[in-house]
């Protein structure tokens, strides 16, 4: 049972760590930069975490900019007020990713900048032989490590685990909570959780609509963003350089 709960809470929080950190952080907003060599180590180890529900930063990258200068409006691609339901908001989703991920649609120029490529890495990725490859390292380690078959009930998780971070987020970032800020008049972003362990600060979303190109998205006294300290530590080990990000507004308003 250990092993089981140390795998599935390991893969957990080193996916949703790269997801905020690489995926969003870094590559949909350019909040510090890196040389190539540390932007190939963490888009590596974001392939690698999210496995068989890996996401192209690119893709990825170009709907979330979508969703900030189009925060719960018609336009946005991810929002809990223009969607019935957390199905349908994601399967829209997942298509309108899809067709950035095989460039079958192309953005409007302002949300097509720089964003980590990998064509090597982010060309497999997408493919079932990928897909399958991790689900049958997942399926094994639960096989030689599981007490019980009630334990592979987890497996879907596993399997889903990148657009279950996406659901968590997108859904309850938007819905529940409390708000420090007014934002746009559209907006209806909030903060789900005080101290958000669960998401690695990406709950923190009202907090990350108004103030988009901080690295921090805890802003009152009592709220704690995790990955933050590990950002601090990692820009004083001279990994990330937070002192050139571009602090600028790059999502104006439709």
């Amino acid at each position: 049972m250990t092993a089981i709960l140390i795998f599935f809470f390991g893969h957990w929080f080193l996916s949703v760590f790269c997801q905020t950190f690489f995926l969003h952080r870094y590559g949909a907003h350019q909040m510090f930069t890196m040389s190539k060599g540390w932007e190939r180590f963490f888009h590596l180890l974001t392939f690698i975490s999210q496995g068989s529900s890996y996401l192209n930063p690119r893709g990825y990258a170009i709907l979330h900019r979508e969703h900030h200068a189009f925060s719960d409006t018609p336009r946005d691609p991810h929002s809990p007020h223009v969607y019935t339901n957390l199905f349908t908001m994601m399967v829209q989703t997942l298509k309108r990713y899809q067709g950035f991920n095989h460039r079958k649609i192309d953005p409007e120029p302002r949300f097509d900048g720089y964003s980590p490529e990998w064509p090597a890495i982010d060309k497999f990725g997408k493919t079932w032989p990928a897909h399958l490859l991790f689900i049958g390292l997942y399926v094994g380690y639960y096989a030689a490590f599981a007490p019980s078959v009630g334990w592979y009930l987890l497996l879907p998780v596993h399997f889903l685990m990148g657009p279950i971070h996406g659901a968590i987020v997108n859904w309850c970032g938007h819905k529940y909570g409390y708000r420090n800020f007014e934002t746009t008049a559209d907006d209806r972003s909030r903060n789900t959780l005080v101290l958000d362990f669960l998401t690695m600060g990406e709950l923190f979303q009202n907090n990350h609509h108004k103030f988009g190109m901080s690295p921090n998205f805890a802003a009152r006294w009592f709220e704690f963003d995790p990955t933050y300290p590990i950002i601090r530590l990692l820009s004083a080990l001279g990994i990330i350089d937070l002192g050139t990000s571009p602090q600028v507004a790059r999502y104006p308003a439709s």
